[in-house]
């Protein structure tokens, strides 16, 4: 049996390494995971009991068109129920919108350094990714505009971008969508927008009613602490959702991650200590870079990309050996880690190893 030519050589998706796997390589007894940008917090006590009631139906299907949580997490937004549809994580909606719309030879464009889901997932349909160079670590609207052409039917903005954590401001991006073709589809993907404090952010959610080619995409995996279940959601116009929808498996969401997806919504001040928590923790790094002369940019996720001055799978092995997983390997920032924001004692003991792996380097030099 052939597969389709498109993925023949497409890469497989690399999640950050496991906790257990790196002990047992290792044979460490202390490990902490800064890769894959999971809350350090866990998730909302609200959810344990969520989940220990909802053990008692695991036997039973769960409701596919999860109308209780879509019917919660319309009032939370703002939206209507038609407007929502949930995913195996965001990274479900992704695949759902190219499998919905991409022939082979359509084009769609992106950043060049970003969420790596939307080219994979283009491939795989056959479409062409047009990957437009980040200035800044931050997406160039203006260049992204210019790629647009006929054969243009989605552009993806992630926001704050995956692995840089810029954001494009508000101002920026509805000067973006005034301009943009009505016919092309924008993704903007606000995996993270909880934990932004800027001012300047745009809430993807309020522009809906403005532009109808518009479907922002956000997850329970992260500030939630939700990973593990895979819940995310797309939010756009009902005519857009309905299409995307038509591609849906059937039970795509478990009836556990719908409970604690509903938890979750209802408890705000577990939120809200998360987001000022990270901020903290940002802080702290922003500051120990600047102690370590170590250049990064600009932090709105729960994540930071630095340059450590060094090509950055050999600086994610030496943390490896003192027991910190951290994420490196990114093709446009060769010598840039991205690191999780942790809580503060994670947070000490990455910046410990990573002094003590930049000394080493330097007397071995």
């Amino acid at each position: 049996m052939l597969p389709k030519p498109q993925i023949v050589n497409l890469p497989v998706y690399q999640p950050g390494k496991p906790i257990e796997a790196v002990k047992r390589e290792l044979g460490l007894t202390e490990v902490i995971k800064l890769a894959s940008n999971e809350n350090p917090y866990g998730c909302s006590p609200r959810v344990r009991a969520a989940i220990e009631a909802e053990l008692a139906n695991i036997s039973i299907y769960p409701d596919g068109s999860a109308v209780e949580l879509t019917e919660e997490l319309a009032s939370h937004l703002g939206v209507h129920s038609n407007q929502i549809i949930f995913g195996c994580g965001s990274d479900e909606i992704i695949a759902l919108i190219t499998r919905a719309f991409f022939l082979p030879g359509d084009e769609t464009i992106m950043a060049d350094q970003t969420f790596s889901v939307y080219k994979s997932n283009a491939d795989i349909e056959g479409a062409i990714s047009i990957e437009v160079p980040l200035q800044a670590g931050t997406h160039d609207l203006e260049a992204m505009l210019q790629a647009v052409n006929d054969r243009t039917k989605v552009v993806w903005i992630c926001n704050p971008n995956n692995p840089t954590g810029t954001i494009v401001p508000e101002a920026d991006l509805i000067a973006f969508l005034d301009r943009i073709p009505g016919q092309v589809l924008v993704v903007l993907d606000e995996a993270y927008a909880e934990y932004v404090t800027d001012p300047s952010y745009a809430d993807g959610i309020r522009l809906l009613d403005k532009y109808p080619n518009l479907v922002v995409l956000r997850t329970f995996s992260k500030i939630y602490g939700l990973a593990s279940l895979r819940i995310g959601y797309g939010v756009g116009q009902p005519a857009v959702i309905k299409l995307i929808n038509q591609v849906r498996e059937p039970f795509n969401t478990s009836r556990i991650g719908q409970a604690a997806a509903r938890a979750s919504i209802a408890d705000h001040q577990f939120v809200a200590e998360c987001r000022k928590k990270n901020a903290k923790g940002i802080e702290y790094l922003n500051g120990e870079f600047d102690r370590l002369k170590l250049s990064y940019f600009p932090a709105h996720g729960n994540f930071i990309m630095v340059d450590v001055e060094t090509p950055s799978q050999e600086m994610f092995q030496e943390l490896l050996k003192l027991g910190v997983i951290v994420r490196g390997g990114f093709s446009k920032y060769p010598n840039s880690i991205r690191v999780t924001v942790g809580s503060e004692s994670q947070n000490q003991r990455f910046i410990a190893a990573l002094e003590q792996v930049l000394q080493q380097r330097k007397v071995r030099v």
